[in-house]
């Protein structure tokens, strides 16, 4: 018998990254071949969708839609208005965000790279400890990502943060172990590793040097 899974948006845990509260959508149900997720401004005036324009080798094109309330969004300098129902297609490149006009204004979004398998990489459960990140709290940001990873191993994105918060914090031999593990689960960490400067503490040491250098 098929199985199937049906949750209303309130059930889904709300997290933040210090900035949107979101729900992480696509870890809920599972989902791996596309990443949704939803995002809520509590407050008229609120960001509900970070300024960015998915530049880079692994851009997503993006498809939004607003399921309550009303959201102005910029696209590549215009201003878009959308009240409950609309849908707004943004393909790579398109600089974009989105302000609530009205209280818990609500945004599903959708996306994937063009061309390319989607892979899950545990982004949305990394986003409680960028706040630590950003505040240069990196030892305690390894230790709550350690956490993260026991239960969801599966996660190149969850090992390639740890990496970066560990080597960060001094803690060379981890930084380089979990690197190895997520470079194994995805090739594109191999590829983020070799210009991130979160690796500069450690850019020397031979192990470093190896990862990035060995052929995947």
């Amino acid at each position: 018998m098929t199985r199937y899974a049906v949750a209303r948006l309130e059930e889904i845990e709300e997290l933040t990254d210090g900035r949107e509260p979101f729900r992480p959508v696509r870890h809920h149900f599972g989902i791996t071949s596309f990443g949704v997720n939803a995002w809520t401004a509590p407050e008229v005036g609120d960001r509900i969708i970070n300024e960015h324009d998915e530049s880079g080798p692994n851009s997503d094109e993006e498809l939004y839609l607003v399921v309550r309330g009303r959201a102005m969004f910029e696209l590549d300098g215009d201003r878009v208005a959308a009240p409950t129902g609309t849908l707004i297609f943004a393909p790579p490149g398109a600089k974009r965000t989105a302000f609530a006009e009205e209280p818990e204004t609500t945004v599903i979004a959708l996306g994937g790279t063009p061309g390319k398998a989607y892979e899950p990489d545990g982004w949305e459960l990394w986003a409680p400890l960028a706040p630590l990140y950003r505040a240069g709290e990196y030892a305690e940001a390894a230790d709550r990502g350690r956490q993260l990873l026991e239960a969801h191993p599966q996660y190149a994105g969850l090992l390639y943060n740890l990496a970066c918060c560990e080597s960060l914090a001094g803690r060379t031999g981890d930084a380089v172990d979990h690197l190895g593990l997520a470079i194994e689960r995805s090739e594109r960490c191999r590829k983020y590793a070799k210009d991130d400067s979160d690796f500069d503490p450690i850019r020397d040491e031979p192990a470093f040097k190896e990862l990035i250098e060995r052929k995947g």
